[in-house]
């Protein structure tokens, strides 16, 4: 099985959670890429996708890469975030991700919490409507940590035992 973890990291958040779900695929076949540097996605069995939490969303780049992952793929998606674990924002970012995935298998979702840049907490604070997102941000502050990286290095163990799962199984038939 060949195994990409294609990510978009802005702060460097999403790729230190990319790296250390690369560093926990116990397998050969593996390629970790920022998005723009994949080619040949038809060339991978299983694909893990991360992005930033933006603006509620996924970034526009990381929708063309996910609409351009051919139908019947297998996906394990994540992202990273300055809300709490299951904050309104990151879920919400993560439904969208799910919906621009149809088609797809997605397998599972991992979310982490992301140091947001303090310019931009900043600015936030001076919008009422943005301040009490951007205090609960501050509160990410130092993450991902090393307790975050290795809840991503156990992501990508399940994924990866699901992937092989369903891919035994599509052998067999």
């Amino acid at each position: 099985m060949k195994i990409l973890v294609a990510y978009y990291s802005q702060t460097g958040n999403t790729r230190k959670v990319a790296e250390a779900i690369f560093a926990g695929i116990r397998h050969t076949q593996k390629t970790l890429l920022p998005i723009d540097q994949v080619l040949d996605i038809d060339q991978y069995d299983l694909i893990f996708c991360g992005f930033p939490v933006q603006h509620h969303g996924v970034p526009a780049r990381m929708v063309h890469f996910l609409q351009a992952i051919p139908q019947g793929k297998k996906l394990a998606i994540f992202a990273t975030h300055g809300s709490l674990r299951g904050g309104e924002k990151a879920v919400t970012a993560f439904y969208s991700a799910l919906s621009l995935s149809s088609g797809r298998t997605v397998l599972g979702t991992f979310g982490c919490r992301g140091q947001v840049k303090f310019e931009q907490l900043d600015e936030w604070m001076e919008k009422p409507h943005e301040r009490a997102w951007a205090m609960e941000a501050q509160s990410a502050n130092g993450h991902p940590d090393q307790s975050d990286l290795e809840d991503a290095q156990a992501f990508a163990d399940l994924m990866l035992h699901s992937a092989e799962h369903i891919y035994s199984a599509g052998k067999k038939i």
